[in-house]
């Protein structure tokens, strides 16, 4: 079943809802599962409630379906008048996005990614298990329609949805690996995680860019925004060297 299809089966049988996490935030759920529909109305709401001025409020989390809000409270009653408050500002905010009309197109973020074997140490393993070459997962990586779901995990980890129909099906790795590279393009799940730093993961991975997805010294520090339009542009291991020489990133 298509992404398409299951965004549109899970919105028939899912209801929204609003839910407590711990005794100082709001979660607004918007799907059961991955939804593009719910996390396009996900980044609306939070943009609405963080304009919203509501007094109290100390962070607002966008994540792939759902919607964290937390506040401050001096005591149980100011904090029950809060979770109220919270309460109907997000509901109130999910029906105006339901709403709203289409976001306005962005630019596309370009990200050079190198697809060979000493960047890509699953792309075999991916090619096995979807009956694809491995020549064939990398064209239907880079023209899969994606888009950043989430900012998430560590700093300008980027979580991309749209994966062609053919790779969604890709598994995460059952054992997770101690240290990927900064910069390893992984898929699973219907997805692509980009990593921005040397971290553990289980995805698989499939190749690696050579740009700096996250720089402390760059505004805004993070290269990719959820909402962004990706596009995967493959390059050689020379040219990975020289962008990467470039940038600093290795």
């Amino acid at each position: 079943m298509s992404t398409r299809s299951r965004s549109a089966e899970n919105r028939k049988r899912f209801a929204p809802r609003v839910v407590p996490v711990g005794d100082s935030a709001l979660m607004l759920e918007l799907a059961e599962d991955m939804d593009l529909a719910a996390n396009a109305a996900a980044r609306r709401v939070a943009a609405e409630v963080r304009s919203a001025g509501l007094e109290g409020i100390t962070d607002v989390v966008a994540a792939i379906v759902t919607v964290t809000v937390h506040f401050a409270a001096k005591s149980a009653a100011e904090a029950a008048a809060r979770r109220e408050a919270v309460g109907h500002l997000l509901l109130a905010a999910l029906a105006r996005a339901g709403e709203a009309s289409a976001e306005p197109d962005r630019a596309p973020v370009r990200i050079p990614v190198c697809y060979d074997r000493a960047f890509a140490p699953d792309l075999d393993e991916v090619a096995a298990a979807t009956g694809l070459t491995a020549d064939e997962v990398v064209r239907l990586h880079v023209a899969s329609p994606n888009c950043v779901l989430m900012i998430g995990f560590v700093p300008g980890h980027a979580y991309v949805g749209g994966l062609d129909a053919k790779l969604a099906a890709v598994p995460r790795r059952a054992t997770p690996r101690a240290r990927l590279d900064a910069g390893a393009v992984a898929i699973a799940n219907g997805q692509t995680s980009l990593y921005p730093f040397a971290t553990p993961g289980g995805w698989n991975i499939i190749g690696r860019t050579p740009v700096r997805l996250f720089d402390p010294a760059r505004d805004p520090a993070s290269l990719l925004q959820a909402g962004d339009p990706v596009v995967f542009e493959p390059i050689s291991a020379r040219e990975f060297e020289r962008l990467a020489a470039e940038s600093g990133a290795r």
